[in-house]
């Protein structure tokens, strides 16, 4: 594919952005994706300053190619014990059937970008950096950019789109409604606010004077393709991704995502508290999809935590998050992460050898 504004920007072979995912990936995905030409990603929302400080000379070890550190922007949660106490003890039939008591406190276990952060990436700097749910204070955004990173954010909807360019970031991550795992939402989280991908791309790609990047039901070189023919000067990819040996999902997700009777997908609040889409499960399934009662993000996930690994233990998905796209059935490949993104390129260079702008 010719060169990008992202690929000029990011300094990328290839158009190509691995989607962060915490809880399903290492610096191994990263790397891969990363030297094989794209943007390899690391999550880093559940991930310690030491933690992320290591993983960062691991990266830098392996590849001098561009790469990226993302980050959770949302609000600390302030807990109500009362929507807490009420959330689990709606649970507890659930965690008696495996022989347990709900928890007794909830605690966030997802991290937003604090000042300690903050000043980690800025002594890192890493090339990029990404936000999901929004973007911290803005002085520190362009601190980022002025120590030469490039800074990143997800719009779900135009007007979240037009306020990450007011606020001067170097690219739009255009999450469509058929994306898997959170959505990037952060001033309306109403699905019924927002739009599918190949909608809000050429929307924002119109509207907006800074890069877009699609993402959200891309699995394969055809989705690559369309994307740019809409616009977009990249796409981001994260469930296909998922199938690559690098990933750090366990078999029960593993055969979830080879299962396609489990790829009606659904948006779930009850597994974080947070709107996400996954694959249905138990959970999901007798508590919502989505509930008016679960604690805020990220305290329903602590509720859930002691049966989620219980569950595990005995083979079952029952409170396991399966975060996935519509897009899950499209690429049911069992490829490595590089040789998958280079097929990723070949097919959308043999369907639109002109892609890209």
């Amino acid at each position: 594919m010719p060169p990008t504004a992202i690929t000029r920007l990011l300094g990328l072979q290839h158009a190509i952005v691995q989607a962060p995912m915490a809880g399903a990936q290492d610096t191994a995905l990263t790397i891969a994706v990363s030297r094989a030409g794209g943007l390899g990603m690391l999550p880093c929302g559940m991930l310690s300053a030491a933690q992320i400080r290591a993983a960062v000379t691991v990266i830098r070890e392996a590849t001098d190619a561009p790469f990226g550190l993302n980050f959770f922007a949302h609000q600390p949660p302030v807990p109500d014990t009362s929507v807490n106490a009420a959330w689990l003890e709606k649970l507890r039939p659930l965690y008696a059937e495996y022989g347990l008591e709900p928890p007794t406190a909830l605690v966030d276990a997802r991290r937003p970008f604090d000042r300690e952060l903050f000043e980690l990436v800025l002594a890192l700097q890493p090339p990029v950096v990404s936000f999901h749910f929004g973007l911290p204070d803005p002085t520190w955004v362009r601190a980022l950019q002025t120590a030469g990173c490039k800074v990143l954010s997800t719009a779900t909807t135009l007007a979240e789109g037009q306020f990450l360019q007011a606020a001067g970031v170097d690219a739009v991550i255009a999450q469509g409604l058929e994306a898997g795992g959170h959505r990037g939402c952060f001033l309306d989280c109403d699905p019924q606010t927002q739009i599918g991908t190949f909608a809000l791309v050429p929307l924002l790609v119109d509207k907006l004077h800074v890069p877009v990047i699609a993402a959200g039901g891309i699995a394969d070189g055809r989705g690559v393709a369309a994307a740019f023919l809409l616009g977009a000067s990249a796409v981001q990819i994260g469930t296909a991704y998922l199938r690559c040996p690098e990933s750090t999902i366990g078999p029960l997700y593993r055969q979830a995502l080879a299962n396609p009777t489990r790829h009606h997908t659904r948006l779930t609040n009850v597994l974080t508290g947070r709107t996400a889409r996954g694959m249905l499960n138990r959970t999901m399934r007798e508590l919502g999809p989505l509930s008016d009662s679960a604690p805020t993000f990220p305290l329903a996930a602590s509720a859930l935590a002691p049966l989620r690994a219980m569950a595990e233990v005995k083979g079952s998905d029952d409170a396991s998050p399966l975060w996935a796209g519509q897009a899950v059935s499209v690429a049911p490949h069992t490829m490595d992460a590089a040789a998958f993104t280079h097929h990723l390129v070949t097919v959308a260079d043999r369907l639109l050898p002109g892609a890209g702008s």
